[in-house]
């Protein structure tokens, strides 16, 4: 029923109206941290929506199957009146046809936004759904995390506090210990520290920060310099291998002086075995002096090749980005994890009726955190001293 230019008006006020309901929603004075959190998802859905009309109109104004230029052209051609009753009498048709159909303006769903937003339903108080180790966002949830990293092989078992402070300390594990098991935690951890930022942070985003990441991490891992995977150590020529002359050495005693690592590099060369001691790979790189054909039994077995050690390589890296993806992600959150390492310590300090005591206090106060001019807390009916607060 719209026409292209109908559509065009209709997504440019659209926008209009989002910025303003943007704008009104960041100067919207937030009440406590469970308010801050909803506002910023509130703010996000109202951006997400502004940015696909934007595409919505981009691609229209683009025209590119060059319907917006006929109709451009159709009103304002020497026919325009002409066309102009065409399309009224259209309108009238339709609503002949449908005459219950109600068109509800644009500006009535706006202000039902503003309404939810002064004055909040229970499904909107709870915007985000949160465990209830977490708080509605104010504490770190890595229970199940902290079970899988306490079951790698290998790994020195620590309590739930340790490894709230250290769980992004990955550089001091031994990489011959990060396996397939190991890079399974990095995942689960990684997906719950993605999600939980996209609860607690809507418009961080995400993508862009590990895509800058990744950038730092390229460049440290060419360099060798990225925490816990030291460049491996050896010349060039220990791994690689280099031929070496041997008609000017006599004897094998004058090949045991250039040492144990040249002297494996030109066995490597030849594709010879490369072990034992000085004496014995100075022998047998000796033996092989002016002869054509040499023992089948001197040399090396078949081992992984280039494909295979490009495998390895290609794993540890992988392991590595991941691990980088944790460090940064460590450091949004730092605020939280502090609160959460401090709200355990509470917990294990107290009895268990203690601890329920707290919980329900917690649960009561989210809803106004940090409004001083609310009534305080008082579920046994205590009498309240000056300051307005419960007497013990």
């Amino acid at each position: 029923m719209e026409t292209i230019l109908e559509q065009q008006r209709r997504y440019h006020e659209e926008r209009e109206r989002l910025m303003d309901a943007m704008v009104k929603e960041m100067l919207h004075k937030k009440s406590g941290y469970r308010e801050s959190i909803n506002s910023d998802h509130r703010l996000k859905m109202l951006l997400d929506q502004y940015m696909e009309s934007t595409n919505n109109l981009k691609e229209l104004y683009e025209d590119k199957d060059g319907l917006r230029k006929e109709e451009v052209a159709a009103l304002s051609g020497p026919n325009e009146f002409s066309e102009f009753y065409s399309r009224h009498k259209q309108i009238k048709e339709f609503y002949k046809r449908l005459p219950n159909e109600i068109c509800v303006p644009m500006s009535v769903e706006f202000e039902e936004l503003a309404k939810m937003r002064e004055n909040p339903s229970e499904e909107f108080q709870n915007f985000v759904e949160f465990s209830d180790e977490e708080g509605y966002g104010k504490y770190l949830d890595l229970n199940e995390c902290y079970e899988k990293y306490i079951n790698l092989k290998g790994i020195e078992k620590v309590d739930y506090i340790s490894y709230l402070s250290n769980f992004d300390h990955l550089y001091e594990i031994p990489k011959e210990r990060k396996n397939a098991e190991y890079r399974k935690y990095l995942h689960a951890l990684l997906d719950y520290l993605h999600g939980y930022i996209a609860r607690i942070k809507p418009l961080f985003d995400v993508n862009a920060e590990m895509e800058n990441v990744m950038k730092d991490f390229n460049v440290a891992w060419e360099s060798g310099s990225f925490p816990g995977w030291p460049k491996e150590t050896g010349s060039v020529l220990t791994n690689v291998g280099a031929h070496l002359d041997l008609s000017a050495f006599s004897s094998w005693e004058e090949l045991a002086s250039l040492g144990l690592d040249r002297l494996k590099s030109a066995l490597m060369a030849l594709g010879l075995k490369c072990g034992g001691t000085l004496e014995e790979r100075a022998q047998r790189l000796f033996s092989t002096k002016g002869k054509k054909a040499l023992d089948p039994n001197m040399f090396a077995k078949s081992k992984p090749g280039k494909s295979g050690r490009s495998r390895d390589n290609e794993r540890q890296r992988d392991i590595a980005s991941l691990e980088a993806q944790v460090y940064r992600l460590s450091e949004v959150v730092s605020e939280q994890r502090m609160a959460t390492k401090e709200n355990v310590q509470r917990k294990q300090a107290r009895t268990e009726g203690e601890r329920d005591d707290s919980d329900a206090e917690a649960s009561a106060s989210d809803t106004d955190d940090e409004d001083e001019d609310g009534v305080p807390y008082n579920p046994k009916n205590l009498p309240l001293g000056w300051d307005g607060k419960p007497i013990p």
